[in-house]
């Protein structure tokens, strides 16, 4: 979540004027994350999550994170959903762009997971992969790894810190690709769940946000993105991996959906994938963001740390023990 498009009282007229709503007494933006522009929206008696699509959603996919939310919400998996304005749609246009409000979810994020956190974590994943296996809809990753090569290429690589990194990412991306695993189970991955995209209610899991990465993919690269994101700890100023984290998600996870040994073997390569397209896209941030935009850049050097962790390791059991 970011703001890069800014809105008024007027905007908010028209928001009321499209939803059976109560009256929008206040409204401000919301600086974390960095890909849509959101803002919280009060009533006297309730909140919302107005959120305007930027740039790296394409529109024609936007109804499918709609639908999404709206059968995993259906099917009991505690996340935001998705109004219909007067129309029946659940999209408006706002200042040229595509927009859409979602129901509050109670809680809120956490700095740092514990290890009963990242176990409620592997368990709520393992149920939306067990819903999602069954859902007719699709969508094409557009963070998946065939995509890594030419968002690599739109890097501007001019500053000294990055200078003898583009070799380093190029001969990553080759071997990855390379070894990338195929015919493992499938079907819609979160795709982006980061500590500020799950929420607590008194140290118990209360919901899963933002959707809007969702993709077909590999259910195991799903567990790769939460041990990067969610498994290491920063000590020492550098970013060290946890491995009793990683054991209580992926027995949380088992808890509810087995991994086969395959899916176990292919769990390296996929670390190293995620590691690779989350260190590309700060890079791609750090380098390109509008210097006008509310947001605060993430650090490219957390993911190029855990890159080379990973790129250290080669067994399943190596991230157990």
């Amino acid at each position: 979540m970011a703001v890069y498009t800014k809105i008024n009282k007027k905007d908010i007229v028209s928001i009321n004027d499209q939803f059976g709503i109560e009256k929008i007494i206040h409204f401000k933006g919301i600086k974390k994350g960095i890909e849509n522009t959101n803002y919280l929206l009060k009533t006297k008696k309730n909140k919302f999550i107005l959120t305007i699509f930027e740039k790296r959603v394409s529109d024609k996919e936007i109804p499918f994170f709609m639908k999404l939310m709206e059968l995993l919400n259906n099917s009991k998996i505690n996340c935001p959903k998705p109004l219909r304005s007067k129309n029946g749609s659940h999209l408006i246009k706002l200042k040229s762009k595509k927009a859409c409000i979602v129901s509050f979810l109670d809680g809120k994020d956490k700095i740092q997971l514990n290890l009963k956190n990242c176990y409620e974590v592997g368990k709520v994943i393992a149920n939306i992969h067990q819903i999602t296996k069954k859902i007719k809809i699709s969508r094409k990753n557009s963070m998946g790894i065939k995509e890594l090569g030419p968002l690599l290429k739109s890097i501007k690589f001019r500053s000294k810190k990055f200078s003898n990194l583009q070799k380093f990412l190029t001969n990553n991306l080759k071997e990855i690709k390379k070894n990338w695993p195929s015919k493992l189970p499938q079907g819609i991955i979160h795709g982006d769940l980061f500590i500020d995209n799950i929420f607590f209610n008194k140290d118990k899991l209360s919901g899963v946000i933002d959707f809007y990465f969702a993709a077909n993919d590999i259910f195991m690269y799903e567990i790769a993105i939460c041990i990067n994101a969610l498994c290491f700890d920063f000590k020492n100023s550098k970013f060290e991996m946890n491995k009793q984290k990683i054991k209580k998600l992926l027995k949380g996870y088992e808890s509810v959906k087995r991994i086969s040994l395959k899916e176990k073997k292919s769990l390296n390569i996929l670390c190293r994938g995620a590691a690779m397209r989350y260190l590309l896209t700060r890079l791609y941030d750090y380098s390109n963001t509008p210097k006008t935009a509310l947001i605060k850049i993430k650090d490219p050097n957390e993911y190029y740390q855990k890159l080379i962790t990973h790129n250290n390791l080669r067994s399943y059991k190596e991230y157990l023990n």
